[in-house]
């Protein structure tokens, strides 16, 4: 896709012209208002924040991304929208055809791998004692409680 630039939030040409296929219309303004930020523009956003970490009230201005609520909500949306399944599928197919894909560093966890059945239920573990076991911090008489004067 490209070679890595010193910044990898700015989306290349080739990259985007497989993106922005993905991406939902957008309903049109009720409220005339601020132009809406551009779509590229808010995914270079959504990717310095990803990529820097940094909270996304705090996204600068200056780089021309929007607001970080901006890019955030665009985020939000593309997500409900299905953006990045689909786009995982694209590049998928795009390395395969390529023969770019390296499974010999592929690493499946079940924590992120649905589990095909479910196993058997757990039940409550019974006391293997036959009575109420001793408090060991309650006593009914008077010498062994520390509460009260001699």
């Amino acid at each position: 896709m490209g070679k890595r630039e010193s910044r990898p939030w700015i989306v290349s040409d080739e990259l985007w012209s497989l993106i922005e296929p993905l991406l939902p219309v957008p309903a049109p303004k009720l409220v005339p208002g601020r132009p809406r930020v551009p779509d590229r523009q808010a995914l270079c956003g959504i990717l310095f924040v990803l990529h820097t970490g940094i909270q996304w009230e705090y996204l600068p201005q200056e780089l021309g991304f929007g607001s970080g609520m901006t890019c955030w909500r665009r985020l939000a949306a593309w997500n409900e929208a299905g953006v990045w399944d689909r786009l995982h599928v694209v590049l998928l197919a795009r390395l395969r055809a390529a023969k770019q894909l390296d499974w010999s560093r592929a690493v499946i966890d079940s924590s992120h791998v649905r589990a095909a059945r479910r196993g058997p239920k757990a039940v409550p573990a019974r006391s293997t004692a036959r009575g109420r076991a001793a408090s060991t911090t309650f006593s009914s008489t008077a010498r062994a409680s520390r509460s009260r004067c001699p």
